[in-house]
C-alpha cells in the first residue's frame, strides 16, 4: 500500500500541475467585448509565438503652432471627437513661468483628423485681437484637459469636463504641499468654459503635466490620471484617482508595475479607455530621459520618447514591451527635450485606421503636430514569424455570442487556424483544427469558420478554451458576437 503521506504529496502535485496549466483556473468571461492581445490576460500557453508591439506609422503635419499667442512652448494636446468632429485643445505659451495667468488654451478643429482651422471665436483678446482660437486664460491653461463627458447622467449645460492647475511655487512643491491643484471645469459646446467651483479638486500632486479626466463607462465613476513625483524613486510618475460627481476625488494611487520593470521618469500618460475595448485602458506615457543631451547647442537637456501600456484596473500597468512605442528618428529637432510627446485621444475616422498625434520640435520656432495612425486595435499582436509554425491556448473562457471575430493579418504565405476545446483540452468535435479552413488575408473582423460553420451558440455560457495556430501571421484582437452573418 502506498503511504497517505506520499499520496498526498502526489495529489498536491496534480492539482499544481493543473493550476500551471489553466485546466483547473476560474474561466475568464469575456461576454461579447473585444479583447486585444496587449497583455497575456488570454494566454495560458504559447510556442514559437510572442506578443508584438507595432509602431505607429507617421503621416502629416496637420498643426504649426506659429500664431503670436502659441507659441514653441505649446503643449499638451488633447483630442476630443464629437460625433464627426475632432477638436484639438493645447496651451498657448508666452514663454513665462507655469503659474503665469498669462498662458492661453487654444482649440483647432477637423471634420477628419487632418485638416485643421483655427475658429475666429472673439472671447479673449491675444496677439493684439480678439480674431483667433482662445478659449480662456489663466494658470489654469497650462495644462487644461478637456473631455467629451459620456455619462449619461451629465447635464446638458456641462457635456465637455474639464482639468486644468497647477501648484504654485515653494517648498516641496512637488509633493503636493503648497496652495494650487487641479481644477474643475464644464461647457456645454466646448467652447464656452466655466469654473465648477472656486477651490480645486484635487490637491496632491505635482501636476506640472497633462492631467486627465474622462467618465470611465465600464465602472462607472470618472478616472483622472495626473503626475506626481516619487518620494521613494526620486522619479516623475503617475497616479489615478476616482470621483461619482468629478468635484469629490479619491486620494491618489500610484501606477503599479510587476517588480522586473526599469525605473523610468513617465511625464505625461495620455490614459484612455480603449474605443472598441473600454474595460482596456491604454496610455502612452513621455518617457523622460532628463540627464541626456543630443544636441550640443540647445540650451536645456533631456530627451523624450513615447512608450505604450496596458491596464485592466487603471493601478496595475502591463508593460511586456520595454522598447519605445515613438523614437524621435531621423529628425534631429526631436532630439531636444520634450518633443515626442503623445496627445490625449484617439479620433477614430471609421477607416480602418485610429489617428493619434505626437508633438514634434518642442521650443522651436516651427514646433507642431504630426499625425500618426494604428490599425484599427492593432497596437500588438500574437505573432507568429514565416517558415515555422507557432500556437498558443488560452485560458479557460466563457462568451456571449454565437460566432467569434477575429482582427488578423498573415503575409500571402501564412494562415491561421483555430481548434475550440472544452475545459479539459480536450477538441469539440465540429471544431477540431483539422475542420478549419486555413485563414489567410487581412481583415478587421472575419468570422471564424469550420467545415460545419460559424456557429457557437451551443457553447454559449460554457467553459471553453481556444488553441491558435499560425504561421507568418498576426493576431490583434477577438471577440464573440451575436448575428454577424
Amino acid at each position: 500500500m502506498i503511504p497517505l503521506r506520499i499520496r498526498m504529496l502526489s495529489a498536491l502535485t496534480i492539482l499544481a500541475c493543473l493550476a500551471s496549466s489553466g485546466l483547473s483556473a476560474e474561466p475568464r468571461i469575456l461576454g461579447s467585448r473585444w479583447e486585444l492581445f496587449v497583455d497575456e490576460y488570454l494566454i495560458d500557453s504559447k510556442q514559437n509565438v510572442e506578443l508584438k508591439l507595432h509602431e505607429p506609422v507617421r503621416r502629416e503635419i496637420v498643426l504649426t503652432t506659429d500664431k503670436p499667442w502659441e507659441g514653441p512652448t505649446s503643449a499638451y494636446f488633447s483630442v476630443v471627437q464629437d460625433g464627426e468632429k475632432v477638436r484639438l485643445y493645447y496651451r498657448g505659451s508666452d514663454g513665462g513661468p507655469d503659474h503665469s495667468e498669462s498662458q492661453l488654451t487654444c482649440v483647432v478643429e477637423s471634420d477628419d483628423g487632418i485638416h485643421f482651422t483655427r475658429p475666429k471665436l472673439g472671447l479673449i483678446e491675444a496677439g493684439g485681437t480678439k480674431e483667433n482660437n482662445v478659449i480662456w486664460r489663466g494658470v489654469e491653461s497650462h495644462n487644461f484637459a478637456p473631455f467629451l463627458d459620456t455619462n449619461p447622467a451629465a447635464e446638458p449645460d456641462a457635456r465637455f469636463k474639464a482639468l486644468g492647475g497647477v501648484k504654485l511655487p515653494g517648498k516641496n512643491w512637488q509633493y503636493g504641499e503648497t496652495p494650487g491643484g487641479l481644477y474643475a471645469f464644464a461647457s456645454a459646446d466646448g467652447i464656452h468654459w466655466r469654473k465648477l467651483q472656486k477651490e480645486p479638486v484635487i490637491t496632491k500632486g505635482a501636476f506640472d503635466s497633462q492631467n486627465l479626466a474622462f467618465w470611465d463607462a465600464v465602472r462607472n465613476r470618472y478616472a483622472c490620471f495626473s503626475r506626481i513625483f516619487s518620494v521613494e524613486d526620486k522619479l516623475r510618475a503617475i497616479q489615478s484617482n476616482h470621483s461619482q460627481d468629478f468635484l469629490k476625488w479619491s486620494p491618489g494611487v500610484p501606477h503599479r508595475y510587476a517588480d522586473d520593470a526599469p525605473k523610468e521618469h513617465f511625464y505625461t500618460s495620455a490614459t484612455i479607455p480603449c474605443p472598441t475595448a473600454p474595460h482596456l485602458l491604454l496610455s502612452f506615457p513621455k518617457r523622460f530621459q532628463p540627464a541626456r543631451r543630443k544636441i550640443p547647442e540647445h540650451e536645456f537637456s533631456g530627451l523624450s520618447d513615447a512608450i505604450f501600456m496596458s491596464s485592466r484596473d487603471g493601478v496595475h500597468w502591463d508593460r511586456p514591451f520595454l522598447q519605445a512605442w515613438a523614437r524621435p528618428g531621423l529628425d534631429p529637432k526631436n532630439w531636444t527635450d520634450r518633443s515626442n510627446m503623445v496627445a490625449c485621444g484617439i479620433y477614430d475616422g471609421g477607416d480602418g485606421e485610429w489617428s493619434l498625434y505626437i508633438s514634434e520640435h518642442y521650443r522651436h520656432a516651427d514646433h507642431r503636430i504630426r499625425r500618426l495612425t494604428v490599425r484599427q486595435q492593432g497596437f500588438a499582436s500574437v505573432h507568429a514569424g514565416g517558415g515555422k509554425h507557432g500556437e498558443f491556448t488560452t485560458r479557460p473562457i466563457q462568451f456571449d455570442g454565437d460566432a467569434l471575430l477575429l482582427n488578423y493579418a498573415t503575409s500571402a504565405a501564412g494562415s491561421i487556424q483555430i481548434e475550440v476545446q472544452d475545459e479539459k483540452g480536450e477538441p469539440i468535435p465540429g471544431f477540431t483544427m483539422q475542420e478549419m479552413p486555413e485563414l489567410f488575408g487581412d481583415e478587421l473582423a472575419a468570422t471564424a469558420t469550420w467545415n460545419s460553420g460559424s456557429d457557437l451558440s451551443a457553447l454559449r455560457g460554457k467553459t471553453i478554451r481556444l488553441r491558435v495556430k499560425m504561421i507568418d501571421a498576426d493576431l490583434y484582437a477577438l471577440r464573440f458576437a451575436d448575428n454577424v452573418n
